[in-house]
């Protein structure tokens, strides 16, 4: 009975989790002079950087896994193409950037964070991980911020929205 219990519950939980629609582009909105969709087939514009090896850790600091041989572009690069609604650079300390995978996961970070301090440098959009390339990953648009001291917390999966906010 205990047997049959366990296995009826083991199947539920798999049968609960979503499963991860992979993108091959991200809309970027919000309050942006233009809207704009980004195509994975466009990131070849951008400087392609080695990532290597990232251990993606969880909130706790366990080790969920290795994510290999990967390749990415800055998603600042990539996010530069992009003009904002605003009456001056002054403000773009107020700004902060929503991005949203397909499953609802959402990351933020500030305009700050992203242009004007060194963790703008370790935001990567993968390109390529453990040899497959972007549009032959099972679980692309990924983002990673490799610097983060928990990794897993800002991993996205399936990366389909960015959008630029304004805090009030």
């Amino acid at each position: 009975m205990k047997q049959l219990l366990l296995f009826l519950l083991m199947s539920y939980s798999a049968l609960a989790q979503k499963p991860v629609t992979t993108t091959q582009s991200f809309t970027v909105s919000g309050d942006v002079k233009i809207e704009k969709t980004i195509s994975i087939s466009e990131f070849i514009q951008w400087k392609e950087h080695t990532i290597g090896d990232v251990t993606i850790t969880n909130h706790l600091g366990e080790v969920k896994g290795v994510a290999r041989a990967m390749k990415g572009v800055l998603l600042k690069d990539v996010l530069q193409s992009v003009e904002l609604k605003a009456e001056s650079p002054k403000v773009f300390s107020e700004w902060y950037i929503v991005c949203r995978a397909t499953d609802g996961y959402k990351v933020v970070y500030s305009w700050n964070e992203i242009f004007n301090s060194k963790i703008g440098e370790s935001i990567y959009l993968v390109t390529e991980k453990e040899g497959k390339r972007g549009m032959n990953m099972t679980e692309s648009i990924l983002m990673i911020s490799t610097e983060d001291y928990k990794t897993g917390r800002r991993f996205v999966k399936s990366l389909a929205f960015i959008e630029f906010r304004r805090a009030n």
